[in-house]
């Protein structure tokens, strides 16, 4: 796929589900590879992001076998292996920050790297804190590649400046081989699937408030974990069927750990009809919330997002931005430049493809004001090579007047390889180059 070719047409509706939550899934692989014993894992999604972590996994020696139902054999936390070569994180900035963690306290030096888009990628706020802790990481510039070179660590009490789930679970891996307890204090709350999963997997971490302890461990058990659907792979079909006039889209087995349903809150704030059901009865799965998500086409109102919730919704503002288009009044975000260091300069990169369609979008520099409703047209779009941009993009097509097209869509299978054709189950009309040159000519 480079090209992805968007109308507008009837309602959306159905039932579906989306790939399991890779970050979920990336921590699963690596917890499983540190485990005394095989892990099984069922649900996990055959996107870019977790196929570069298995593959990092691999070059440490450690086996992973099978697909959507994932066998690791564990080597325990004294068994990684130096890599032949250096460990290609491809574009997946959880991978290299988790990964770095976990080297840092090897008996061996390692190397890594990935794609360019990935090499632009600040690393300075994780490996100054892994320093701390006696951690030998050499950048440049602050960027990868980075080479470690593994070290004894000790444990530290870091106080992050900023929420980030990757660099505090960066910190609580480095802690499993450091002396003494290892301390995260964060300004507010990041995903917790780390500690969920340490804790699952008998790791002695302990919770006060927004502060998380870990002490060393001896070992870790093997997992039995099924990876419920990614939340923020669901935003971009619950987002147009709130837009489309019509739809009803319910978004079945979809993880709603609380601290990944920000956008859900700020949908219900703008007038969305949302339904969170339990996942027939389950509740929990893995220690994480389920649930079936609905959402119905609904008139929406401005809102104002900022503080605590931002951390909440990260990945979701590309995609919030199409629907304050479509929003009466004024939508405010604030306090998120952490956007400014995703795959793109997601500020930046959202601002300028939403008004290349007729958007009254500005920036700010840790958010952006759309005022709606506006109606857009049709236009060529850049992906940025950023996959939740190209997705939310791709939202904005099936509300817009006109054809658009979303150059270099590539990139959607780092984290929804299957997104094509989950819309088009859906009812919406859209097609790759491909697709509609093979129509053309039947």
């Amino acid at each position: 796929m480079s090209r992805l070719v968007l109308r507008s047409g009837g309602p959306l509706r159905g039932r579906v589900r989306v790939p399991g939550d890779k970050s979920i899934a990336q921590r699963a692989v690596l917890l499983g590879a540190l485990a005394e014993g095989e892990s099984r894992i069922t649900g996990f999604p055959l996107s870019g992001d977790c196929l570069a972590m298995v593959a990092c996994v691999r070059g440490l020696g450690v086996e992973v076998e099978g697909g959507v139902m994932l066998v690791v054999r564990g080597r325990g936390l004294s068994g990684l292996r130096a890599p032949a070569g250096p460990l290609d994180c491809v574009r997946s900035g959880t991978t290299m920050r988790l990964l770095v963690g976990v080297l840092a306290g090897q008996p061996f030096e390692s190397t890594l790297t990935g794609d360019p888009q990935l090499l632009r990628r600040p690393m300075g706020r994780v490996v100054v804190p892994l320093r701390r802790m006696g951690a030998e990481i050499e950048t440049v510039d602050g960027h990868a590649p980075l080479t470690v070179r593994g070290r004894p660590l000790r444990g530290c009490d870091h106080v992050l400046p900023v929420a980030s789930a990757q660099v505090k679970s960066a910190l609580l891996l480095a802690g499993l081989w450091a002396a003494g307890p290892t301390t995260v204090r964060q300004p507010g709350p990041a995903r917790d699937h780390t500690e969920r999963m340490l804790a699952a997997m008998g790791a002695g971490v302990e919770i006060a408030g927004l502060a998380i302890t870990l002490r060393p461990a001896s070992s870790l058990s093997p997992i039995l974990l099924h990876i419920p659907g990614d939340l923020s792979s669901a935003a971009f079909p619950l987002l147009a069927a709130a837009l489309v006039p019509g739809s009803q889209v319910t978004v079945e087995g979809v993880g709603v750990n609380p601290t990944r349903t920000g956008l859900l809150e700020v949908l219900q704030a703008m007038g969305t009809e949302v339904a969170v059901e339990d996942d027939r009865g389950r509740g929990e799965e893995g220690h994480e919330a389920v649930a079936d998500v609905t959402v119905r086409a609904s008139d929406l109102e401005g809102v104002e997002v900022g503080g605590e919730r931002v951390v909440r919704m990260i990945d979701e503002f590309p995609v919030l931005a199409v629907a304050a288009t479509q929003a009466h009044g004024t939508t405010v975000v604030r306090d998120a430049a952490e956007l400014r260091v995703k795959e793109s300069d997601r500020i930046a990169t959202a601002v300028a493809e939403l008004r290349a369609l007729g958007a009254q979008i500005e920036p700010l520099p840790d958010g952006f004001v759309v005022e709606g409703p506006t109606p857009l047209h049709g236009g060529v779009v850049e992906s940025h090579g950023d996959h939740r941009l190209a997705m939310a993009l791709a939202v904005a097509g099936l509300v817009a007047e006109g054809e658009v097209v979303i150059e270099d869509a590539d990139c959607i299978t780092d984290s929804f390889p299957a997104f094509v054709e989950l819309m088009r189950s859906l009812g919406a009309q859209l097609f790759t180059t491909e697709t509609r040159r093979t129509q053309s000519s039947s």
